[in-house]
C-alpha cells in the first residue's frame, strides 16, 4: 500500500472492526458453544468420488492356534487372534481385562501413556462381556476386547482432559459417538490416553509419552499415549486421531498399524474440535485386519457431526492383491525420509502381483494449505487465547498452540479463502492420481503427502514394515540447542513403517494391500523389551 492507502484504511478500521468486537464484548454479545461448527462444511467428494458400490467385510479365516501360556504373549496377540479365543470361550473378558489393566498399571511410570485408568468401569463391562458370551450372545470381533481412548473422546461420568491443564478436571456427561459404538460393540474401555495437549504433539500435563522402542525419545503426537500403549501390548487396540499427522507419526515410531478413516466416514460427535475440516478418528493396532475390525464398528454418521456421512465398507482379507496399481514417486523414494525398508517394502509389493506406476504432482507449495489448520484450530480455541488460559500449557515453545493461536489472529481472511480454493485444486489433483493407480505407497512421514491427504480427505494406512538404525533419539518438536537430544553409539534399531494412501471411502483395498506386504514382510511380531 502506499502512504495514503495506509492511512485511509487505518482510519477506517476502528468502524470496520466494530461489529467484530461488539459480537465478542458488546450488549448483544453471542457465545459461540465448542461444539458449534462452522456453516460451511468441507465435503472431499469429487465427481465419481463415492467409494465401493456395496458393503462386504470377511474375516481372515486362520485358526488361532491354543492359548498361550504366557500373559505377556496373550497381551501382545493381535485383536484377529483375542476376539477368536474369547468367542471359543479359552479366554475370558474378566481375565483379559484384569491383564491390560495390571499391565497400564505397571509400565505407566515408564510411559506416561494412561491420563485416567477406567477399572471399574472396564471390570463391569468385562464381566457382563462374559455373561453374554456365556448365553450365546456374541456381539462380534470386539466383544469383550479391552481398548484404550485417546484422551480427547468424551466419557459420560469419567473426565477427558484433552491432555491440557485448563481442562483436566472436565468431566462431561454423555459419551462419545465412537465411544458409544464401541460400547456397542461389546468392547472393554480400560484407560483414557495421552496426547499432546490440544492434539500437539507428545507433551501433556503428565510429561512428555515415551516411545517404549526407544524410551530416551517421545512418542510422537499427538496420539501419544494410543501409540505407546498398544505398542507395548498395554491394550487390545487403541482410538487415535489426526489433523495433520497424528495417527501416521506415532504408528511409525512406535511401530503399530494405524488407519485414518477418509473424512467424514466416523463420526467425531463428543470429540474436542481442532479443526472441522479435517480432524478424523480411527483406529491404532497391533496388525492391519485388526484395524479393520475396529473401523467396521466405528463407521457411520451421527446427526450431531455434520460432516459425517453414510458409507459402504468392501474389505476381504481372503483376497489377493494381483494386478493392483501401485502409484509411487520415484524421486520420494530416494530422497530422506524414505529409507531401504520404504524401497523394499516396494520390491515386496512387485513380488506380490501389484504393477507399480510412477506418478507425480505439480510442484506447488502444499504447506501453504496449513493456513486452514491454523485458523480454524485458533478459532476452536478462541476463547482459552482470549483469557490467556492457554499460558497455563506447559509447551510455551514457538511451535506450540499458544504461539500459533496468537499468530493466527493475523492471518489474512482473503489467503485463507485462496487456501480454500487451492485445496480444491489439489483434491481435483489427487482425483486425477487416483484414475491411474488403485492406491499410493509412500514414506510415512513425507510432509507433502501428509498434508495433501489429510486436506483432502483421503484414507491412509501406515503399518510396520521393517527395522532402520537411529543415532539420534527423534522428536516432533523444534531443535532446542540449550536441551540437545540424545545420541547413540551404537545405533538403536526401531520400527520403520510405510504408508499406503487410498481413494476416498476405499479402505478396504489399502487394507488389502497392506495385509498382503505385511504378511510377505514378516516383522510384525517382534516385540519392544522390556514389556
Amino acid at each position: 500500500m502506499t502512504p495514503a492507502e495506509r492511512a485511509m484504511a487505518a482510519a477506517s478500521w476502528r468502524t470496520s472492526m466494530a461489529p467484530l468486537l461488539e459480537r465478542r464484548t458488546g450488549p448483544r454479545r453471542v457465545a459461540l458453544d465448542a461444539t458449534l461448527p462452522p456453516a460451511t462444511r468441507w465435503n472431499p467428494v469429487l465427481t465419481g468420488d463415492a467409494g465401493p458400490a456395496h458393503d462386504r467385510f470377511v474375516r481372515s479365516t486362520t485358526d488361532p492356534g491354543p492359548l498361550p501360556a504366557s500373559d505377556d504373549d496373550i497381551a501382545f496377540a493381535p485383536v484377529t487372534r483375542l476376539s477368536r479365543w474369547i468367542e471359543r470361550r479359552a479366554l475370558t473378558s474378566e481375565r483379559l481385562t484384569t491383564l491390560y489393566l495390571d499391565r497400564l498399571q505397571r509400565f505407566d511410570p515408564r510411559l506416561r501413556c494412561v491420563i485416567t485408568l477406567t477399572r471399574d468401569l472396564a471390570l463391569t463391562q468385562a464381566r457382563q462381556a462374559d455373561r453374554e458370551i456365556a448365553a450365546g450372545r456374541y456381539r462380534g470381533a470386539l466383544h469383550g476386547i479391552p481398548w484404550g481412548g485417546k484422551d480427547l473422546l468424551d466419557t459420560a461420568g469419567i473426565r477427558t482432559t484433552y491432555g491440557a491443564e485448563p481442562f483436566r478436571d472436565r468431566v462431561p456427561t454423555t459419551d462419545a459417538a465412537v465411544v458409544r459404538r464401541l460400547h456397542d460393540a461389546g468392547a472393554v474401555l480400560v484407560a483414557k490416553l495421552s496426547l499432546g495437549a490440544l492434539a500437539l504433539n507428545d507433551i501433556w500435563f503428565g510429561g512428555q509419552t515415551m516411545n517404549p522402542w526407544l524410551l530416551e525419545e517421545g512418542a510422537s503426537g499427538s496420539s501419544a499415549g494410543p501409540g505407546a500403549a498398544t505398542a507395548a501390548g498395554l491394550v487390545g487396540f487403541a482410538i487415535g486421531s489426526e489433523t495433520g499427522g497424528s495417527i501416521v507419526s506415532p504408528s511409525m515410531r512406535c511401530g503399530v498399524t494405524g488407519l485414518r478413516p477418509t473424512y467424514g466416514r466416523v463420526a467425531r460427535s463428543g470429540a474436542m474440535t481442532l479443526c472441522w475440516s479435517l480432524d478424523k478418528l480411527g483406529p491404532m493396532t497391533r496388525s492391519v485386519e485388526d484395524a479393520m475390525l475396529v473401523l467396521r464398528a466405528i463407521s457411520g454418521p451421527d446427526p450431531d457431526d455434520v460432516a459425517s456421512v453414510p458409507s459402504r465398507l468392501d474389505f476381504d482379507a481372503t483376497s489377493g492383491v494381483q494386478g493392483l496399481r501401485l502409484g509411487y514417486f520415484p524421486h520420494w523414494m530416494q530422497e530422506s525420509p524414505a529409507t531401504d525398508v520404504d524401497r523394499h517394502a516396494l520390491d515386496v509389493a512387485r513380488s506380490l502381483g501389484m504393477a507399480p506406476v510412477e506418478v507425480s504432482l505439480p510442484d506447488w507449495p502444499f504447506d501453504s494449505l496449513n493456513l486452514i489448520l491454523f485458523a480454524e484450530a485458533a478459532a476452536a480455541f478462541e476463547e482459552l487465547t482470549l483469557s490467556r488460559r492457554v499460558d497455563e500449557l506447559r509447551a510455551q515453545v514457538p511451535d506450540a498452540w499458544p504461539n500459533q493461536f496468537r499468530e493466527a489472529r493475523f492471518l489474512s481472511a482473503v489467503d485463507l479463502v485462496q487456501a480454500d480454493r487451492l485445496r480444491r485444486r489439489v483434491a481435483m489433483e489427487m482425483a486425477r492420481l487416483f484414475s491411474q493407480v488403485d492406491l499410493l505407497l509412500v514414506p510415512s512421514l513425507r510432509d507433502e503427502m501428509l498434508v495433501i491427504s489429510n486436506c483432502t480427505g483421503h484414507p491412509s494406512l501406515t503399518f510396520r514394515a521393517g527395522f532402520v538404525d537411529v543415532s539420534e533419539a527423534r522428536s516432533d518438536w523444534a531443535p532446542d540447542p540449550a536441551h540437545p537430544l540424545p545420541r547413540f553409539s551404537p545405533p538403536r534399531r526401531v520400527p520403520h513403517g510405510v504408508t499406503c494412501i487410498g481413494r476416498l471411502f476405499d479402505e478396504g483395498t489399502i487394507a488389502r494391500a497392506g495385509l498382503a506386504m505385511e504378511r510377505a514382510l514378516g516383522v510384525v511380531g517382534e516385540r519392544p523389551a522390556g514389556f
